[in-house]
């Protein structure tokens, strides 16, 4: 049992262990002050597999396709900031890469790690280093950013080209919703329940 206090009314009191979909409310006001996920590992795992299917898409097949006067070209996202490093554009191209491709691939890969170790609890105690590693890698996660800059570029050359996206960019737009699906469905105190600590042996 812990003691915590309700953000509503600050009455201190023990919340007992909950059981999956169990949720405990403040005796006086009402307020939820503590909740447990119903299936804590399975459906954030199920997401995260799905987000790794679709970044590797996202990464190798073209966002977009475009035609003017009898010529036509696609690219990658990778392709793109390959092209801006040839260019000369090397400190975007380096941003575009890592927040597009090396971030996103560091946060699902720690979070595919940290939620396969936690499925058969205790978890080792490396598992909280891969939380920390996931965290450091989250806010550098900008689809939603670069999607928004490719709409605004779609706005500004469709008047001069005939512009269709591709199988790429329909990965991308699935990114920016399955991101802050995992997150939601993801519950940190959970994993943390499930590690195996180094002390426990020596406890009496």
């Amino acid at each position: 049992m812990e003691t915590i206090a309700c953000p509503d009314c600050d009455l201190l009191q023990r919340v007992p262990v909950l059981p999956p979909g169990g949720k405990a409310r403040c005796p006086r006001c009402g307020w939820t002050v503590a909740s447990r996920s119903a299936n804590p590992i399975d459906l954030p795992l199920a997401l995260t597999i799905t987000a790794l299917i679709l970044l590797i898409v996202a990464n190798t097949a073209p966002l977009m396709s475009l035609s003017a006067v009898g010529r036509y070209a696609s690219t990658t996202i990778i392709g793109g900031a390959s092209q801006m490093w040839l260019s000369g554009e090397a400190i975007t191209a380096v941003i575009v890469a890592f927040c597009a491709v090396i971030a996103p691939a560091g946060y699902i890969l720690f979070m595919l790690t940290v939620l396969l170790a936690a499925r058969r609890p205790p978890a080792p105690q490396w598992v909280g280093e891969m939380l920390r590693g996931a965290e450091f890698m989250r806010p550098w996660s900008m689809h939603e950013v670069m999607m928004l800059g490719i709409l605004v570029a779609l706005i500004k050359i469709a008047e001069l080209a005939t512009v269709e996206a591709d199988v790429g960019m329909y990965a991308v737009g699935a990114l920016v919703i399955l991101f802050p699906a995992i997150m939601v469905t993801f519950d940190e105190d959970e994993i943390w329940q499930r590690v195996e600590w180094a002390d426990n042996g020596r406890m009496e």
